[in-house]
């Protein structure tokens, strides 16, 4: 197991004149002491949208038969993975701030990290699949069905979650590999860049590791998909109607806002100078892509998305008779 390293029946060891510690604490939003309740309030009531909205698309495309294709496929396992994404994070968050957080041990920090890469890598991939899958149903329309198969789509999916849990596992073992002098985390859950800050030594090597990884996980699968929406763009240009043009771009849209959103602010969490913004603009930079993005999922293909809209309409008629 990756975290076998972690021995968590001692409080503090002191050795090479490092002090190790064995439990950390978030200082979460306390510049924000004053709004914390507020802020608890707002969080707990996108949380519950959010989780309630992916659970509906996960509810709708298994039961509506018109939905099994793989483009709502690739929905349903990015709703699913958005969803434990959230479940790893924002409970402990909302605890946090009505001051019931407890601290959090090594082995569990570590634990929380390594399910928070493995799933944002997921994401961002999954994003990528569903790129290609867009790409194939407009550029070959043809052969859509014999190139993505089920098998394929599977793969594909496989494939994120394989990719997340390889770089999860290497930036957690190096990270907890560390020696720790403090225990405050400067945050509300257990990121990369605020639990190295807790080093002992020089972390120069594993902020260039965390930087490598974070340019091929991000700037990749963005640039893999951007080259799909130039393709798709060159061919949707081709179309002679103005309304096959309409239809066909409609068909991108939802895709294309989440993807937008989801790379901006993970490129912005992660590609950025580690000492360029404050404490504050970290806070609010994580507040986007652990609460504000997972929301938007469920909200842009629930309600800008034709064939979602349908679906649920079918499933609240056959209800009401």
């Amino acid at each position: 197991m990756v975290f076998s390293f972690l021995d968590p029946t001692y409080d503090l060891m002191k050795t090479e004149n490092h002090t190790w510690v064995s439990e950390f604490t978030f200082q979460g939003f306390s510049s924000f002491h004053e709004h914390q309740l507020s802020l608890f309030v707002v969080f707990l009531a996108l949380y519950v949208i959010t989780l309630a909205g992916n659970v509906v698309i996960m509810t709708i495309i298994s039961v509506d038969r018109h939905l099994h294709t793989p483009m709502y496929f690739f929905l349903s396992m990015l709703s699913a993975s958005e969803t434990v994404y959230t479940l790893v994070i924002i409970p402990k968050m909302l605890c946090n701030l009505v001051g019931l957080s407890q601290p959090i041990s090594l082995a569990g920090c570590a634990t929380q990290m390594f399910f928070f890469i493995t799933l944002a890598i997921n994401n961002c991939f999954l994003l990528t699949a569903m790129g290609y899958d867009r790409y194939v149903a407009i550029c070959n329309p043809l052969r859509y069905t014999v190139i993505m198969n089920k098998r394929v789509c599977v793969q594909l999916v496989g494939g994120a979650c394989g990719i997340g849990l390889i770089v999860a596992t290497t930036q957690v073992t190096s990270v907890f590999r560390l020696p720790f002098c403090a225990t405050k985390v400067a945050h509300f859950f257990c990121d990369i860049r605020p639990v190295m800050k807790l080093s002992c030594v020089d972390t120069s090597v594993n902020e260039t590791l965390t930087v490598i990884i974070s340019v091929l996980v991000i700037l990749v699968p963005m640039g893999l998909v951007f080259i799909s929406y130039v393709l798709i763009v060159s061919t949707i240009l081709k179309i002679p109607s103005a309304r096959g043009q309409k239809k066909a771009f409609a068909t991108c849209a939802s895709h294309l806002t989440v993807v937008v959103v989801h790379y901006g602010c993970a490129s912005v969490a992660y590609l950025k100078p580690k000492s360029e913004n404050t404490r504050d603009q970290d806070q609010l930079i994580s507040v986007t892509y652990t609460v504000i993005t997972p929301l938007l999922n469920p909200v842009v293909y629930t309600l800008r998305n034709k064939e979602v809209k349908d679906a649920l309409l079918r499933a609240a008629g056959r209800k009401l008779s």
